[in-house]
């Protein structure tokens, strides 16, 4: 089992460098753009994403985004 970098460490991108980027949920998932920081919660981060094809906005945990695919 590979061990990941903790999201808060030197390696990782910060949320606040993430807002206004794109990233797919998962290989196949649809895109959405990242919105804004809203608050810490437990040991990670809780972002504000908007799907590009509904406009739904969702709250969404910072590891997770980080998991999934960058969108072109």
């Amino acid at each position: 089992m590979t061990s990941r970098p903790h999201p808060l460490s030197e390696n990782v991108p910060g949320p606040e460098s993430l807002i206004g980027s794109f990233r797919r949920f998962g290989p196949f998932g649809p895109v959405y753009q990242v919105i804004e920081k809203l608050r810490d919660e437990d040991d990670d981060i809780i972002m504000k994403v908007r799907v590009v094809d509904t406009g739904e906005e969702a709250e969404y945990r910072y590891t997770h985004i980080l998991d999934d695919p960058k969108e072109k």
